[in-house]
């Protein structure tokens, strides 16, 4: 069977035509990430691939989870255009492809709003002038809206590690260590 991407890609982007039309980019977003994370739990995939669940029940019991996880994403999953959606990707067996629709949804809607995801991980927190300061800095290089989410991880034991997309500035004190006791020991 062709990987999850391939399969994915023509659900993501009709998907992503319908949500744009209706101005819903962002509620369909947080619908495919609730899914998406649900979907994450081996359990529930089991669950879903039993054959003793018919598609009504497996499209039921994804909407129910949205629903107790987010009922924003819940409403979006109930009306008319998300039960569809669901429905289609469980008549054609595709409900495990759901991670890779919200993922590749993401990329479109990236693309579309111009902006980008950075994750930044600090050995300790991090205050507001200074993640602003960071995300200017970002957006000048990369000419894009930069949303940062920031992190803490204690054992980097200074600096930070920035990732948006390819581009990775480790900037960690772990990290100057390692190079440091590399190039002790050549």
């Amino acid at each position: 069977m062709a990987d999850h991407k391939t399969v994915a890609r023509p659900y993501a982007s009709a998907l992503f035509q319908v949500a744009r039309e209706h101005g819903e980019l962002a509620r369909w977003s947080n619908a495919l990430s609730v899914l998406a994370s649900a979907l994450g739990d081996e359990g529930l995939q089991a669950w879903l691939d039993s054959p003793r669940m018919t598609d009504a029940e497996r499209v039921a019991l994804l909407m129910d989870i949205a629903q107790a996880a987010d009922p924003e994403a819940g409403a979006v999953l109930a009306e008319d255009r998300g039960a569809n959606f669901l429905k289609l990707l469980a008549e054609n067996d595709r409900l495990a492809i759901l991670p890779d629709v919200a993922l590749l949804f993401e990329e479109q809607r990236h693309l579309e709003e111009n902006t980008m995801d950075v994750t930044m991980v600090a050995a300790s927190d991090v205050d507001d002038a200074t993640k602003a300061a960071i995300s200017a800095a970002l957006e000048s290089r990369l000419g894009r809206t930069v949303r940062l989410s920031v992190t803490v991880d204690p054992a980097l034991l200074g600096g930070a590690v920035i990732r948006a997309d390819d581009l990775v500035i480790d900037a960690s004190l772990k990290s100057r260590l390692a190079k440091l006791a590399t190039s002790l020991i050549r």
